[in-house]
């Protein structure tokens, strides 16, 4: 049994509707995933819902529902907004299933029985919006809190604390040790600039049922239930778990029926967006340790979008919604936009103008344009047969093939798109150095012609299989207007020389339609 490529998004809190962020970090986990898959390695690619807390609960109050049914209806939202971006995940977790409930009480169970939890009581402030306890650290230098907290409220009250503290220095050596485990390098150093200057709190893992119930209950006191982080990280683990990861098996309850095992833990990524860092990369770690488990091998972090410059505010209107713009615009270049203009790290800004701007520039006159006319010529003067091989553009091809399989190695997936425009561009700059369509007019041309031809048939075909991770609709209609019946999604048949002198393409048809901008 060989441990497959484990990848996760963070879990989404259920108290609203998907929007660009949540689209944007499952775009990038899918194409990684996808990536994976193609270089020929078995992936498991997990994404899903955190349905517990406050924020939940009163959620569901204000619309007169129980908490449960108040999710369980947008849990389906969720699931079709996840199909309606075409992701390849394995597996949807909700933090209210069973199998996950039994999997964090296991673990309670046994670092309580470890000595890790104590209990203590705590006087002071706590914002009820964030769920989070507040010190005087946190005020502004006016003495007020930060408006993102809401109303804060003053609070006496005895709950269970997680012993985080103790790990300080241990984490500090850990993250220093290993430069690849917070990435991008400046989350990481302001992870480490975090815990070199701040005294590390412990951690209260639990609420009172008498102010939150809606959580899971506590397996050595029945007055608490599980801080809803303590709940959401432990998917991560409680998942493979419940697919037999023999790595996690010590937590599992001897009554459960075991699957067919396979091995996940520890993560190869964990997707997560600039907010949730601290989460991932502080108490995560020090959870892990307290269980004995091996940390993930990545947190990769990715930034914020704004709109028009400004914040994403549903109250203030300034949205984008993700389905309108892929029921106008198509999938693949909804997709294409939120990668090619965002590298993974800094935050983003979505304009309307730019994202016209690239469909009709990259998309549109760039691959669109390329394939079109290149097809087009094949069918014309060739009657769509492909002629005999030619090597003239293979070098800067496998080049780029090369360049595009390293960087999407590295997660790189900014600069993969830049590497495959690139052969986009060469591509179409041959059509206008080489002007097939003048060569078509000389008899004494004829083998040029060929040459010329089949270049460009092959770029296309190479092209099908660097894209298919990013845009794997337009990859999959390329392979079938050139008559091919496998799909693009093998990295290795990139190389150079895979079209068949003899071979009859499909009909070309165009991939991006212009649109009037």
């Amino acid at each position: 049994m060989s441990k497959r490529f484990y990848i996760t998004t963070a879990i989404d809190y259920l108290n609203g509707q998907p929007h660009l962020g949540h689209a944007y970090e499952k775009i990038v986990t899918d194409v990684i995933a996808r990536a994976r898959r193609s270089f020929g390695q078995e992936v498991f690619f997990l994404t899903g819902l955190d349905e517990h807390g406050q924020k939940v609960q009163q959620a569901a109050q204000a619309e007169g529902q129980t908490p449960q049914a108040y999710c369980d209806a947008l849990a389906a939202d969720w699931k079709s907004f996840a199909q309606k971006l075409e992701l390849t995940n394995d597996d949807f977790v909700r933090t209210t299933e069973s199998r996950h409930k039994e999997f964090v009480q296991a673990i309670l169970a046994k670092l309580q029985a470890a000595g890790e939890f104590y209990t203590k009581t705590y006087e002071g402030f706590y914002s009820p919006r964030e769920e989070s306890f507040l010190t005087d650290k946190d005020r502004l230098p006016n003495g007020t809190f930060d408006p993102a907290y809401g109303e804060v409220i003053k609070l006496q009250e005895t709950n269970y604390w997680f012993k985080l503290g103790a790990q300080q220095n241990w984490l500090i050596d850990y993250i220093e040790a290993n430069p690849a485990f917070i990435q991008p390098d400046y989350r990481r150093n302001e992870v480490l600039g975090f815990l070199k200057h701040n005294t590390l709190e412990d951690l209260c893992i639990s609420r009172p049922v008498t102010r939150l119930n809606w959580g899971i209950p506590l397996p050595f006191d029945a007055g608490y239930v599980t801080y809803v982080w303590f709940d959401a990280l432990v998917n991560y683990i409680s998942i493979p778990a419940a697919h037999g990861d023999p790595a996690c098996s010590a937590f599992q309850s001897a009554s459960g029926q075991r699957p067919a095992a396979i091995e996940l833990w520890p993560a190869d990524i964990h997707v997560i967006g600039k907010d949730i860092l601290k989460f991932h990369a502080v108490y995560w770690p020090i959870m892990l340790k307290a269980m004995g488990l091996p940390l993930p091998k990545q947190i990769l972090v990715h930034g914020w979008w704004q709109k028009d410059g400004a914040k994403i505010s549903k109250s203030t209107g300034n949205i984008v919604d993700p389905l309108a713009v892929i029921a106008e615009w198509g999938l693949d270049a909804f997709r294409f936009y939120v990668l090619r203009e965002l590298d993974i790290g800094p935050d983003g800004n979505w304009t309307d103008a730019s994202f016209k701007a690239r469909y009709q520039a990259e998309l549109a006159n760039g691959l669109g344009n390329l394939i079109n006319r290149s097809l087009s010529m094949l069918k014309r003067y060739r009657n769509g047969v492909v002629p005999a091989r030619s090597d003239e553009l293979a070098p800067e091809a496998t080049k780029i093939i090369a360049d595009t399989r390293a960087l999407l190695e590295q997660s790189q997936l900014q600069a993969a798109l830049l590497a495959i425009w690139a052969l986009v561009t060469r591509a179409n700059q041959y059509v206008d150095q080489t002007a097939p369509f003048k060569l078509a007019k000389d008899p004494a041309q004829a083998q040029r012609l060929d040459e010329v031809l089949y270049n460009l048939t092959e770029t296309c075909r190479v092209l099908a299989v660097l894209l298919w991770p990013f845009l794997p609709g337009t990859a999959t209609k390329i392979y079938a207007q050139l008559g091919l019946s496998d799909a693009p999604d093998k990295f290795s048949t990139a190389a150079w020389g895979g079209m068949q002198p003899g071979h009859p393409i499909g009909e070309p048809t165009p991939l991006f339609p212009r649109k009037d901008v």
